[in-house]
Parts: C-alpha cells; structure tokens; sequence
C-alpha cells in the first residue's frame, strides 16, 4: 500500500503547522518540514518542539533563507527530499505541500489512488511551445544569469538584465535537457525521486544553470521528471487543487467551500484561509475516516469562473476595425431570435423555413457544429466567427442570394446584439423567453459545466437561485439596451398574442404566423 511522505515547506503559523503535520502522520504517513531559516526562530523551536518525538516526521538538515522567485526555494525542497528519503525508507510517495494547504479526501482514499496510478503526478509542459507563461519574461528567465531577488531587490534585478541583454550576456540551456514548466505541487513516486537525487549529484553543470534561472521552482523538477521518466509513466497534472483569479491571484477557500472541496478530483487544496478554523477541522476529521465515501464532480474551475464574471459586464476594448469599417448593406434586413432555451429557437426556426422562404441559420456564435456553408475558413471555429462576424453575415447574405437573414443569438451575447443593432443594416430582436423549471436549470447546470451527475443536492439548490437570476440578468440587460425593434414574445402568452410577434417580426400575414405560432410542443422540454 502507498505510504506517503509529505514535503513540507512553511514559514509562518506554528500552529497550524503542528496541526497539519500531526493530522497527515496519525494515518501512517511521513513528513519532512523545512521552515524558512527568514522567519521567526521561535516559530521554529515552537514547531520543532511539539513534533521532535513523533517518529513519522523529520525536518531538513539545513534550512535555508528563502525568497519568491529565487533558487532558494528549490534548494529548501530538495534539502526535505534528502531528509525524508534518508528516514523513511518506506515511503513510496513524496508530496509536495506548503502550510496553506489540507486534504479533501481521506487518507484511505489517497492511498487507494495512488496504488491504483503508478505514475508521477507533476504538470510539465513545454517551455517554449505551451502558453503557460501568460504574461511577463519567459526566454528570459533562462537565457540570463538572475543573482538578485525580483521583489526584494527589484532595482538590482531588472538592471543586471538590462545590462546582459545591451551586452548580449546570453548562455546556452543545457544540450541534453528540454525544460519544462508547470506548478510546483507535484506527486512523485520514490523510484523517480531517486533518479532525481542521483541526477543532481553527476550533473553539476544543469545545477548551476537552474540556480540562476528566475522561478527556478516551475522548472526544475518539471524539467527532471520529463528527462529521466518514461513519458507514459507521466500524469501532467497535479494533485492539489488550487484556482487563480483574472488577476493572477490564488483563491482562497473558506468555511462555505468543504462540499465544493471534496467533489473535485484532487487529493489536497490550497490555499485555506487561516480564519477557516471550521473547514480545517472538518477535513482533518476527514482525513482519518476510512469509511468516507466521495461523489466526484470536478465542476469548480466553471463555477468559480461563471461566478465571478457575473456583473462584470463592459466593453473592455476599443471597437475592432473589422466592427467599424464594414457594414451588412442598409438595403439587407438581419432578423436575430434571441432565446435561452436553443431547443425552442430551433424548433421556432424549423416552422419558419416551412413557412417562409427566408434562409435561417441556428446558434452560430454558440454551436461549433451549426452547419454552414463552406465560406473559405472563416466560418471554421466560433473564435473566428466572432472576430469577423459582420463578414460573416455579408458572406451568408451573398450565399444564399437574399436581403434576409434569420440568425439565433443566446441572451448572453449583448456585444453581438450591440454590434449588430448599431449597424447601417436593418435588425430586428425577437426574443423568445421561457418558463425555467428546478429540473431543467439543474440539467443546465451540467450541460455547460457548473455541476456534474456528482454534485451535491445541497450544492445544486445553493447554485439554482443564481443562475435562475443570472438567466433574469442577461434578459434585463438586453432590455436595458433599449433596442430599436425589439420583441419579446413568451412562453405564458397565448397563441393569438405571439402570431402578432411573429408577423411583426418576420413581415408576413397573420393566418401564417398562426400557423408557426400554433406549433405543437414548440416549448416543450
């Protein structure tokens, strides 16, 4: 069975470190800590204190000073590494953690997920090749030499680079080594960390450049791993849960997010806020309870993302030229059903072919699948569809050799409705609202990612009044447009009230719009 032996590095709240480190071992498991040599030395004789007699924990030989970008960091972890191979020559697995964060399954569960996956669990992509790196240096964290820490010595940092680059100090990457990159919360087996000591001992030339590389900790093991294990033996992911924000900053979790927590497919999260005393509490009671059972829905990454851009409506750009320099042609008409429900559009559009002779194309800004005509590429992905989608739309009128168009929009769309109603051509809005029961919200909810067929009632019943209001929110905001010939036709109204809509709408008689209107289950589920 796997036995684990977690990789500890901490720097602050001696406490709660005694707690974590007491909590991992009572299940049999191992711990190597290395508490920052810059923090409080009585932190250190605090911790070291309460945990010398426990046989399941070691702390590394030598601490170090460490710092944010800095080799120091990997230095800290290797020292731990070596510490806990050297005492616990049982343990199968290393874990790398920080003090931030705690288990969201249990220790029986752990154990049985990495008996059952014998491979290395640690993000490695490549450097060059992936966009990992979003923003900020990247062949530069290489290429130069980085002596000084960046956010201590910020003045000293960029002028050493400055000054390589106008001399053109570059250096060559290691000849063997193609890095890697990827978060530094890895899971490895003790075969690889081994390998990895071993490595490091014959090659001093790949150590001296990793030591004046800059964030050496999101490559050096990413690099090591690829090197030297089989890549099929390779899980490019990590174990511990964590989310950033659009700031680049990590989230924290509260009390509220212990079911959230043990539904995503993780061992470990972070980062927990330390006034979380409750959800800590709750999972280290966690942690020891052979009998929990975990129904995993892996949804947090949507819901946190769907959550948080919620109210952050605006154009954040200026209008692409593409926008502003192109028109549909004041003689054609754009003729836009707007509807949540796509089922109930589609069912709309297939009665208006049979009824009118007017071309009509389902959702596609939303759909990838929507069949379109070929039209040179340009209609290949939903990306391009939206970057030039007035050309889009000039192109379809000229397919289909007509000065009307009928096209399905989702309510989320306002730019598409903004960019559309503010063009020379004439457009006109039907939107279609819809009754919305629990049952279909829910089913909504894991169609487009917010829930899975594991999510907690509790979860869903907490999650159904946001989206019902976020569905009320996109209707408001369309209104709120004050769109010329805009129509709202709905579900509760009667067959005569919306045949009007329709004619309005499309142009045509009312015994025809009747007859689309009369639909049998045109709002059916």
């Amino acid at each position: 069975m796997a036995k684990i032996a977690y990789i500890l590095l901490c720097h602050k709240d001696p406490e709660a470190i005694i707690r974590q480190a007491e909590m991992l071992t009572a299940a049999g498991d191992y711990m190597a800590i290395h508490f920052d040599a810059r923090a409080k030395p009585e932190y250190f004789r605090q911790i070291h204190s309460a945990l010398a007699d426990n046989p399941n924990i070691t702390f590394a030989r030598k601490r170090i000073r460490c710092g944010w970008g800095e080799w120091s960091l990997v230095q800290a972890t290797l020292n731990a590494v070596e510490a806990a191979v050297e005492t616990f020559p049982r343990a199968t697995h290393f874990y790398m953690l920080s003090g931030d964060c705690a288990a969201i399954k249990s220790a029986t569960y752990a154990h049985d997920f990495l008996d059952r996956h014998d491979v290395d669990f640690v993000e490695s992509f490549d450097f060059f090749e992936s966009d990992w790196i979003k923003t900020g240096l990247r062949e530069e964290r290489l290429i130069y030499r980085h002596v000084f820490n960046e956010r201590r010595q910020k003045m000293r940092f960029y002028l050493a680079l400055n000054l390589q680059k106008k001399l053109r100090l570059t250096r060559e990457i290691p000849h063997d080594i193609q890095v890697q990159i990827g978060s530094q919360w890895w899971c490895l087996r003790r075969r690889t960390i081994e390998w990895i000591l071993e490595f490091i001992r014959q090659r001093r030339d790949v150590m001296r450049f990793f030591r004046t590389t800059w964030i050496p900790d999101e490559t050096f093991f990413q690099t090591l791993v690829r090197h030297l294990v089989p890549a099929q033996e390779i899980e490019t992911r990590t174990l511990t849960f964590l989310m950033f924000t659009d700031y680049g900053m990590p989230v924290t979790f509260y009390n509220d997010h212990y079911n959230l927590l043990l539904s995503q497919d993780y061992l470990f999260a972070r980062k927990i806020s330390p006034e979380a005393q409750e959800l800590k509490k709750r999972l280290g009671a966690l942690y020891a309870d052979e009998e929990a059972q975990f129904q995993i829905s892996n949804e947090g990454r949507s819901l946190f993302k769907f959550l948080t851009g919620r109210g952050r409506i605006g154009r954040r750009f200026a209008s692409r030229f593409w926008e502003t320099e192109s028109t549909l042609g004041r003689e054609r008409e754009l003729l836009i059903v707007i509807c949540k429900k796509w089922h109930v559009a589609k069912r709309l559009l297939e009665r208006i072919r049979l009824v009118t002779n007017v071309p009509a194309i389902e959702y596609l800004f939303n759909e990838e699948e929507t069949e379109l005509p070929d039209l040179g590429g340009i209609q290949a992905t939903l990306g391009k569809r939206a970057r030039h989608r007035r050309s889009l739309l000039r192109m379809l009128f000229d397919y289909y050799e007509t000065d009307r168009l009928i096209v399905c929009i989702d309510p989320g769309n306002l730019d598409l409705l903004q960019d559309f109603c503010g063009d020379r051509s004439v457009t006109k809005l039907l939107e279609v609202q819809c009754n919305f029961s629990d049952e279909y919200l829910i089913g909504h909810a894991k169609r487009v990612g917010l829930a899975g067929e594991q999510t907690p009632q509790d979860t869903l019943e907490r999650l159904l009044p946001t989206i019902r209001g976020d569905i009320t929110f996109e209707s408001d905001r369309i209104r709120d447009s004050d769109f010329e010939n805009h129509l709202i036709m709905r579900q509760s109204a009667g067959v005569g009230q919306n045949a009007d809509l329709i004619a309005r709408f499309l142009g045509i008689q009312p015994e025809k719009a009747r007859e689309i209107a009369q639909a049998d289950h045109l709002f059916a589920d």
